[in-house]
């Protein structure tokens, strides 16, 4: 949170959080988010997860109108994307997309294999990837023989949550790598889902963690913010588009 509020005052976005008790009752969050909801003052709502045990996350992040849904989570944003359609998209998954296309790494025609299929990270860009015409595999707990798997991808994302999960034999020589991962150690040390020193000399490209995909997911935040703003005061027209922005 201290990185994503410093960041919107480099930019000029004003950010301002609400620091509930941990015991706090689920109707009261719903209360504080109908009332941004209703504040126009307001472009972007977010709600920090996770959340404690006896909060429903999906009701509270449904709560949040799809049009200030920042983080991208809620069913209609998620609905549209899976469609194609322009929408608020989850900051991670974009993050990484936007990451892919300033390095000029072809996603088009390629395969692409994700390890982990959670709502904030492993669908959306899998439907990232399908809608940028990749073919995508989705991987899991369950998929047998894995590193055999991961050796077919061009393009491989690890967002699994366990320290070096990817070793040099999941990697195609020439594979661009994405690691999601993070993962912090006894030491206080953070690391990626990727062995970073056995995978760097195998892959055409690899991002290190940290300072890879972490800044990108603060950066589609902003963006989204802002695309928000343009949205709710129909500025849009008048504006340059979000990619441009991003460029």
């Amino acid at each position: 949170m201290r990185n994503k509020q410093k960041a919107c005052s480099e930019c000029g976005i004003h950010s301002f959080g609400y620091e509930l008790p941990a015991d706090a009752e689920q109707k009261h969050v719903l209360e504080l988010i109908e009332t941004l909801n209703h504040d126009e003052q307001v472009s972007g709502i977010l709600c920090q997860l996770p959340l404690p045990a006896h909060l429903d996350e999906f009701v509270i992040t449904q709560a949040i109108q799809p049009e200030k849904d920042v983080d991208g989570f809620h069913a209609v944003n998620i609905g549209l994307l899976s469609m194609g359609r322009d929408c608020l998209v989850s900051c991670t998954p974009s993050g990484i997309m936007a990451m892919l296309r300033h390095y000029e790494i072809p996603i088009s025609g390629q395969r692409c294999v994700i390890i982990g299929r959670s709502n904030i990270v492993g669908k959306p860009v899998a439907q990232l990837m399908l809608n940028a015409h990749a073919t995508v595999t989705v991987a899991h707990s369950r998929t047998r023989d894995l590193p055999a798997l991961c050796r077919q991808a061009d393009i491989l994302i690890s967002a699994v949550g366990r320290a070096g999960f990817v070793t040099a034999d999941f990697v195609k020589p020439g594979a661009a790598v994405i690691d999601v991962g993070i993962n912090r150690g006894d030491d206080g040390k953070v690391t990626g889902d990727v062995d970073f020193p056995a995978v760097q000399d195998i892959a055409a490209a690899i991002t290190p963690v940290p300072g890879g995909v972490g800044p990108m997911t603060i950066t589609m935040l902003l963006e989204n913010t802002v695309k928000a703003f343009l949205r709710q005061h129909h500025w849009q027209d008048e504006f340059p588009s979000a990619d441009t922005i991003t460029a």
